[in-house]
């Protein structure tokens, strides 16, 4: 299950997607999210939808990471389907006991699930079309008017970066430490909460050592690179708008637009 999780990864690819501008796609990766929660309706998130699969189609990222990404978030959504299913007031279709299921609690379900579904492939499609070092650089230039008030932007971005970048190792790392433990005869699966907790700990401990230890490879690494932060920091590729990120822009644009004229014109099905 952990091996699965995608979270971070940067699949390499020469399509259109991932060609484009670092700050131009962390720009329209916030106004998808804005184009998400604008959606009042399933037909103005099928807008959105729309958007996000011609997006991948056209990055050519398998579509096999995209369930991928969806597969570490299911209970969450599960548990906020619920929430929207029981929780909320309308016109009832089932009542049993103290819970009742009405007729805008299963559209409020759909929808946020949608939403949440959307919300995660949208955003993953920035780290799987975009490298570490460009994703860094993006960040950077995007944060650079901060540096007016002293904040230290370039060891922001960087630390962020990073962050995101070993995600995907820290995962693999306890997948290993889990099926090391296994095989040494822990039981991980069986027992209560506060026993399944205890059972956590053998996992923990070594993960903690091994993320320091990876830790202080990566600072002397950078320390033998001569890495001393932002300042004087030069670039191989020097970040450029072009016209496919105008376009781009564009493009989305236009989306956002639909999904309004399609909250203002068209009818919930709710309200039906």
């Amino acid at each position: 299950m952990l091996g699965e999780i995608t979270i971070g990864q940067y699949y390499p690819g020469r399509s259109v997607v991932h060609r484009l501008d670092p700050r131009m796609k962390i720009i329209l990766t916030f106004a998808y999210i804005v184009m998400l929660f604008l959606a009042k309706s399933l037909s103005a998130l099928a807008v959105g939808a729309a958007f996000i699969i011609a997006a991948y189609a056209i990055s050519h990222v398998p579509p096999k990471m995209i369930f991928k990404s969806m597969k570490p978030v299911i209970p969450i959504i599960a548990f906020t389907a619920i929430l929207n299913v029981f929780f909320i007031e309308g016109d009832v279709l089932v009542s049993f006991w103290k819970l009742t299921i009405t007729k805008q609690g299963l559209y409020t379900a759909g929808l946020m699930i949608i939403r949440i579904l959307f919300l995660i492939a949208g955003s993953s499609l920035l780290t799987y079309t975009t490298s570490p070092i460009m994703l860094t650089d993006g960040i950077e230039r995007l944060m650079s008017p901060l540096k007016v008030i002293r904040l230290p932007v370039h060891e922001l971005a960087m630390m962020m970066t990073i962050a995101l970048r070993f995600i995907p190792t820290l995962i693999e790392e306890t997948d290993k430490i889990m099926s090391a433990q296994k095989a040494r005869g822990a039981d991980l699966e069986r027992g209560n909460v506060l026993q399944r907790a205890k059972a956590l700990i053998p996992i923990l401990i070594p993960l903690f050592v091994s993320a320091f230890r990876r830790a202080d490879e990566l600072a002397l690494a950078m320390e033998c690179r001569c890495y001393r932060g932002g300042d004087g920091r030069t670039r191989m590729k020097q970040l450029r708008l072009s016209r496919a990120d105008l376009i781009a822009a564009v493009i989305v644009a236009v989306f956002i637009a639909g999904v309004i004229l399609v909250n203002i014109f068209v009818t919930p099905l709710v309200a039906l």
